[in-house]
């Protein structure tokens, strides 16, 4: 249930940069006006993220995943009334606000119904709503835009997601949550106390510089990515939007469950062994993202594609199952919203517009070969966290 919800999450994203070439035609959009459509998303997501997590650590975490998944939805429907590129940006922010309550919820509950031995596979699994939901949004969005005009799209995203809503009303159940320390109270570490565990912990402050890096480039990919087949292989929208995700997309999804598992099982020989995996990940990953930005043949670009998103598979299976092996489990819906606001602020919330900034002057293949490099810079982090993992959880901070 909580894969089919993830499903409409990313769906509804993934929608709108489909449409870019469509938009830019009707309202006469700049490359920057279109980077600040998927930033302004990622701005209001990661701003409001430690509030939605430490709500989430506070109330019944069915509510916070129906309930941002009803916010999502109608807001989604309603940017149909968009006229222009304030209205259209105004929208597509406030979209935000609904999914930003999802995954500090969706984790939190998964991390309770799965300990340390199996967590990872769990999520790992989960995960893969994200690359069947971006793939079917781009490219449905697409079509639909291509027929029937862009705002049919966030129609079609928003009905079916307020569909899907009214029917887990009663089939989603909270499962009990789990505790660190035995005489922990219920209700989760306040926010202020949290940041001050974390300025404590070292491998969960790289950890969230190390996700920052990721999201730039997934975020990259995600929205300029559709655009980038769309300019260089003369593809149709639909098609362009198609290409430019299911590659990756369902080659993250063998990655992800593949992930998931390599990390369990070398967690168990020592501490830091999920976060090895993920540094592994990105430094692999480098090398395809940059060929990806400079061929000029479908059939390479296709085979970088795939290799890129196994390894990011590789990296995402881990990226909230490691963060919970060092930090409280009473915080672990704040850890979630503090590592979402991080990497959409710091990454995903930058990186939209810097490529945009980058493609009006040294083109857009090129500044797509530029974030190879933030690649390694993640894995670079990643791999001083991995050293500095513990196995013994800091201890909780009272106020």
């Amino acid at each position: 249930m909580l894969w089919s919800v993830s499903f409409f999450n990313y769906a509804d994203r993934s929608a709108l940069f489909a449409l870019f070439p469509l938009l830019e035609k009707e309202m006469h959009l700049s490359t920057v006006q279109l980077g600040l459509l998927g930033s302004s998303f990622a701005w209001m997501y990661g701003l409001l993220a430690p509030l939605s997590g430490s709500l989430v650590d506070r109330m019944e975490r069915k509510k916070a995943v129906l309930g941002g998944l009803y916010a999502w939805s109608f807001i989604a429907a309603c940017t149909t009334f968009a006229r222009n590129f304030g209205q259209l940006l105004t929208f597509t922010a406030a979209e935000g606000v609904g999914e930003s309550l999802y995954y500090p919820a969706s984790m939190s509950m998964l991390s309770d119904y799965h300990g340390p031995e199996t967590r990872s596979r769990a999520m790992g699994l989960h995960q893969t709503s994200v690359y069947v939901g971006t793939v079917t949004g781009a490219f449905f969005a697409g079509l639909i835009g291509e027929h029937f005009g862009w705002r049919w799209s966030f129609l079609f995203f928003g009905g079916f997601g307020l569909l899907l809503g009214f029917l887990l009303l009663k089939l989603l159940r909270e499962p009990r949550r789990s505790s660190t320390h035995a005489g922990a109270k219920p209700g989760g570490i306040p926010l202020t106390a949290f940041f001050k565990l974390l300025a404590k912990t070292p491998a969960a402050l790289l950890l969230l510089a190390g996700f920052c890096c990721a999201n730039f480039v997934a975020m990259v990919l995600l929205s300029w990515m559709p655009k980038f087949l769309y300019d260089r292989f003369g593809m149709s929208v639909a098609v362009a939007g198609l290409s430019a995700t299911i590659f990756v997309q369902f080659a993250s999804m063998c990655g992800s469950p593949l992930g998931g598992w390599l990390a369990d099982k070398l967690q168990v020989l020592y501490p830091g062994g999920r976060i090895a995996v993920q540094a592994g990940a990105l430094f692999c990953g480098a090398p395809f993202v940059l060929l990806c930005s400079r061929t000029h043949s479908m059939t390479v670009l296709a085979g970088t594609l795939v290799i890129w998103g196994l390894f990011k598979g590789i990296y995402d299976a881990n990226i909230f199952a490691s963060l919970f092996d060092v930090i409280p489990a009473e915080s672990r819906g704040t850890g979630a919203g503090v590592m979402n606001m991080v990497g959409w602020l710091g990454g995903g919330g930058v990186a939209p517009v810097v490529i945009g900034f980058l493609a009006q002057r040294i083109g857009l293949g090129a500044s797509l070969g530029c974030t190879a490099g933030v690649y390694v810079l993640g894995g670079l982090v990643l791999t001083a966290a991995s050293k500095l993992s513990k196995r013994v959880v800091a201890p909780v901070l009272t106020v």
